[in-house]
């Protein structure tokens, strides 16, 4: 049967239904279906708040009797396996469904073709691939998750008229204006976890949470790269540990390995402590990495990251270099074991997490979050931390907000504009919000 107009409007309204429970369905994916007689939804359900049951399932309970011959209309291939729960395709099949339409295909290996064979095997007609691009797009952390070990990421900044992100020594500037703060609440809200650098923890104070009304609870996770656990214990992050969950990413031996011009996979035991999550996580492979950076490239940002045209494109495989300015001293954090192991103990007696993993080596780090369940992460804080995504290649999506405000002397200079996006990022939209605009670029998944 080929694919007709009203294929694409149930499957357009089970894709905006998927989008319910973001986030919010533990390592599941929130998938959306419908079951549709006649021209008519007799049965609608969405992935159920911490990933069970499926959406199929509930879907075919509210339809009942009236799901036989129908066809069901589902965002992604409907599991096959027997795991916590029996597979959706029995259930399908079980209910005596006629036509299975789907948009995107799992790359889980314990279903991937498998679903759909095992309907097609109980005569049930299957069309696959519809609205596909809409749908990945819904799915894009759990299948960046899937096939690249690691969260889906998404860089957030909001940059001034003057090309500025904010201003030296003032802490939080509000470049942008209510309504666009708004929508930045609503990204967070279907976010898994939220990253910053330890300059921006120390100099904004942030809270980092979900503030809008009726969102409060869907606070992400909130990490800091802090190598030389500086964040201060007076901080909001650290006063508001125990209500919504901190991690702070430190330096441990690599720090020592860095100062040597080493990768930290030279440790010993590298594979279980460098991640400090996972004791068989490995380091991802080259494929995943990309390609080497030039060392003969002399073009310098100042912060102590080299910047190329093809910024984006691959991860350096180098150690990256301790950003300038996000570094604190002995005095401030210090960097004697002894100091770590004091400032380690005061940070997690607050409620704060302590992991050690290179915080400045994202290719290790992203796996490292993604056995934690994170598919996705938000990059909200400092150029010098998005630059590091960045220039690791290792950025899907980029949220460019663009103000009519003028920072001025001392503005801290955006790492891109709408002129210079990395290569491989494509337009997506744009969003005018009161004064302020929001374009979106995204890469393929």
């Amino acid at each position: 049967m080929s694919i007709t107009p009203h294929d694409e409007r149930f499957m357009a309204a089970a894709i905006r239904l998927s989008r319910w429970h973001l986030r919010r369905t533990a390592t599941n994916p929130s998938v959306g279906c419908l079951i549709v007689r006649d021209g008519v939804i007799v049965g609608r359900a969405v992935t159920a708040l911490g990933g069970r049951p499926h959406a199929e399932t509930q879907a075919l309970a509210e339809a009942g009797a009236l799901a036989r011959g129908a066809t069901a209309y589902v965002t992604l291939e409907p599991c096959s396996h027997h795991g916590k729960t029996p597979p959706c395709s029995e259930a399908l099949i079980a209910y005596g469904v006629a036509r299975v339409v789907i948009s995107v295909t799992d790359p889980d290996p314990r279903v991937s073709g498998r679903g759909i064979a095992m309907l097609r095997e109980a005569g049930i007609e299957v069309d696959a691939g519809v609205l596909e691009a809409e749908g990945r797009h819904s799915l894009a952390a759990y299948l960046t998750r899937q096939t690249k070990n690691r969260p889906y990421v998404t860089l957030k900044l909001a940059v001034s008229a003057d090309g500025m992100i904010g201003r030296k020594r003032e802490g939080q500037v509000a470049i942008t204006g209510p309504e666009a703060r708004a929508q930045v609440q609503a990204l967070r809200a279907e976010t898994d976890a939220i990253l910053v650098g330890i300059g921006t923890a120390i100099a904004d104070d942030p809270l980092l949470t979900v503030r809008a009304s009726g969102l409060e609870g869907q606070s992400p996770i909130r990490i800091v790269l802090d190598p030389l656990l500086a964040l201060p214990l007076t901080s909001k992050l650290v006063e508001t540990a125990r209500q919504v969950p901190v991690i702070v990413v430190a330096s441990e031996e690599a720090s020592l390995l860095e100062a040597e011009g080493l990768p930290p996979s030279a440790l010993p035991g590298y594979r279980g402590r460098a991640t400090g999550l996972d004791p068989s996580f490995g380091p991802p492979t080259r494929g995943e990495i990309g390609k080497r950076r030039d060392p003969n490239s002399p073009v310098s940002d100042g912060d102590g990251f080299a910047l190329r045209q093809d910024v984006g494109q691959g991860a350096n495989p180098d150690p990256i270099s301790p950003l300038v300015g996000e570094m604190p001293g002995r005095a401030e954090g210090g960097a004697s074991p002894a100091g770590m192991d004091s400032r380690r103990a005061a940070l997690e007696a607050a409620g704060v997490e302590v992991v050690h993993c290179n915080p400045y080596h994202p290719e290790v780090l992203l796996p490292a979050l993604a056995t934690r369940g994170i598919s996705s992460l938000l990059v909200e804080g400092g150029a010098k931390t998005a630059r590091l995504f960045l220039e690791a290649g290792l950025v899907d999506r980029i949220q460019l907000y663009q103000a009519p405000l003028v920072i001025g002397e001392r503005g801290i200079e955006s790492p891109l504009d709408a002129t210079d996006i990395p290569s491989g990022f494509a337009h997506t939209g744009t969003l005018m919000l009161g004064e302020d605009r929001l374009d979106e670029y995204e890469r393929g998944l």
